[in-house]
């Protein structure tokens, strides 16, 4: 009589063909395709087999469960080792463990008449807390208890994660206070799991107090991956001093940062504008040696490539695109391989200057590598081409970008409508927002905005007015945006009266003017065009 199971990925290769056979010492069919055949005269060198295949793994169930079926046929029974080797390296098949499969074959050992060992009660457990069922859970523990084994770190572990995988938190931080007070001493691997569940709950403040707490129980010294796990949570929070304090707290405790460390600061120092503080982080990154990564280069060239909001901003633009340049350069140097990502926020950059021959450059070394453009990297060119007059070469362009297969979005067909109204070529614009329906597009704002801007300026207030009405019907609302542009379109038009009346609209919706809006209105107080009736409504008005 002879048992066969499915070979499965593990002997589709002569290697591990070999290594069994002459490991073993079992016959083995050379056609790897077919069976694995185990002379079953020979109980201990198939539970050997068994063990061994358990130990490396398994990628699917089918070969497990058959082994599983074959040790219950076998008289006299394995033991309960042998059974627990198994359904543990079944729990951990990926990329989704089969905890249910494990749960029911645990309860066919029982009624086999085995009795369970701490060891299968711990795998019983961790099946329950990884479906969710960590009430469950404790009620193995509970058995544990009842059967007079005593619960291990494995036990107590086992059920802190259960708590942390179905987000309980705030039942994980006491349990582990408990076993600590019990003298078990929880590994690494559980307070990292416990400062990534709290980090990623939002609970800042619990994370920092586990710090203190684990450094004060003095079982283990918080590692780098710990520290980096709570500064990117304080820094996505915007919480950047107290992120701060922390870099600096683990550096006198002799916790050397990496690039993870530093990336996560720099990133948040960005976030926050400060770009003097991340190009000083950088360089004490440099100084300590640690090379940087493409995530440093990216956010190094979006930092340098980024639009400014002061005033000298197209000065600093500039600088920043040349320095941006030269990162791209050092990363090949490097010989790190640029992504779409670093090769779109270029291409903007290079648009929004009006670098336009440059930025075409890349385009083309950027398909020169073998990377795809994306809809982000073709719309940057468009709207560069659109805001610089080139419309005709912005249409050639998208029929360029549909024959590859990028599908228009949405910005992409507002780009080129916003570039027709500001060439006055407001028929053509009205065509595309018009054929938009058929394409499935829902115009947003923006689009809407467009043609508001499009009709003032060619002082079609009516169907100005007429298009933030239909607005309203088709579900879009007009925004802050849209009212400023209709008000300083009937201001140029000398309505005095309606843009006023728009304004209160605006009120009624808690927008406010901006600044180029209210310089207007208060302009007209002086203007010896405006009648006196609408100097006294804008003097109530603005109460002068």
């Amino acid at each position: 009589m002879k048992m066969a199971t499915k070979s499965g990925n593990l002997l589709h290769c002569n290697s591990y063909y070999n290594f069994f056979t002459s490991l073993l010492g079992f016959r083995c069919y050379s056609n790897c395709s077919k069976f694995l055949a185990v002379d079953d005269d020979d109980p201990k060198l198939f539970l050997k087999f068994v063990r061994q295949q358990s130990k490396l793994g398994f990628t699917n169930v089918e070969i497990p469960l058959s082994h599983f079926q074959h040790m219950k046929s076998m008289r006299p029974l394995p033991s309960i080792i042998d059974f627990c080797m198994l359904l543990s390296a079944m729990s951990k098949i990926k990329p989704h463990p089969p905890f249910s499969t494990v749960i029911s074959l645990y309860r066919q050992l029982l009624f086999l008449g085995l009795r369970p060992n701490i060891y299968s009660l711990n795998i019983l457990a961790n099946c329950y807390c990884r479906l969710n069922f960590v009430d469950l859970g404790f009620a193995v523990l509970a058995n544990i208890i009842k059967l007079g084994f005593q619960p291990n770190i494995v036990t107590f572990t086992t059920l802190i994660n259960g708590f942390i995988h179905s987000n309980q938190f705030e039942k994980a931080v006491p349990l582990l206070d408990k076993i600590l007070k019990l003298g078990f001493q929880p590994d690494l691997v559980v307070y990292g799991s416990m400062f990534k569940g709290l980090c990623r709950s939002g609970d800042n403040a619990g994370a920092l107090k586990l710090l203190i707490n684990m450094e004060s129980y003095g079982h283990f010294m918080p590692d780098v991956v710990i520290y980096n796990t709570i500064i990117d949570s304080l820094c996505k929070d915007q919480l950047l001093p107290q992120a701060l304090h922390l870099f600096k707290e683990m550096k006198v405790k002799g916790i050397s940062p990496n690039v993870v460390t530093y990336n996560t600061l720099i990133r948040g120092l960005l976030t926050l504008g400060q770009q003097k503080e991340a190009q000083q982080m950088l360089t004490e990154m440099l100084r300590n040696n640690i090379t940087p990564d493409i995530q440093t280069y990216n956010m190094l060239i979006d930092m340098y490539c980024k639009d400014g909001k002061v005033g000298e901003a197209q000065d600093i633009f500039e600088y920043m695109t040349d320095r941006a340049l030269g990162l791209l350069q050092e990363m090949h140097c490097d010989g790190l391989a640029p992504n779409v990502i670093t090769y779109s926020t270029l291409i903007d950059a290079l648009c929004k200057v009006n670098q336009l021959k440059l930025a075409h450059q890349f385009f083309k070394e950027m398909e020169a590598h073998g990377l795809k453009p994306d809809v982000i990297t073709w719309n940057s060119l468009l709207d560069g081409m659109c805001k610089n007059g080139q419309i005709d070469e912005a249409i050639t362009t998208m029929k360029q970008m549909e024959s590859t297969g990028m599908v228009p979005n949405i910005i992409t067909y507002s780009i080129l409508m916003d570039g027709f109204c500001e060439a006055n070529r407001l028929r053509e614009a009205v065509d595309i927002f018009t054929s938009l329906p058929a394409k499935c597009l829902q115009p947003n704002v923006f689009s809407y905005n467009i043609f508001v801007k499009g009709y003032c300026k060619e002082g079609l207030l009516d169907e100005a007015t007429k298009l933030v009405n239909e607005m309203e019907d088709n579900g879009c609302s007009p925004d802050e945006c849209t009212y400023n542009t209709i008000i300083k379109g009937y201001l140029y038009g000398k309505d005095v009266s309606k843009a006023l009346e728009l304004v209160s609209t605006m009120r009624i919706k808690a927008f406010a003017a901006d600044a180029h809006t209210a310089s207007l209105f208060l302009s007209f107080i002086t203007d010896h065009a405006v009648s006196d009736s609408d100097k006294a409504l804008l003097r109530m008005y603005f109460e002068i």
